[in-house]
């Protein structure tokens, strides 16, 4: 179990090292926007990543 966790992490930040490393000035912008937002709409924002990564959970198994 522990080396899919690892497996699912290491993909993670492939994933999320792929925006800054070909668009560094688009992954700039878009972090400073959020600093612009409020603490409900990153709330909401995170709320439904969360609940897509467990639907897409729930469907792969």
């Amino acid at each position: 179990m522990w080396d899919t966790l690892l497996i699912a992490f290491a993909l993670m930040l492939v994933i999320e090292g792929l925006l800054p490393f070909l668009m560094p000035g688009m992954w700039r912008e878009t972090f400073r926007k959020l600093t612009e937002i409020g603490d409900g709409q990153i709330r909401f924002i995170g709320l439904t990543s969360m609940l897509a990564g467990l639907l897409m959970l729930y469907l792969v198994n």
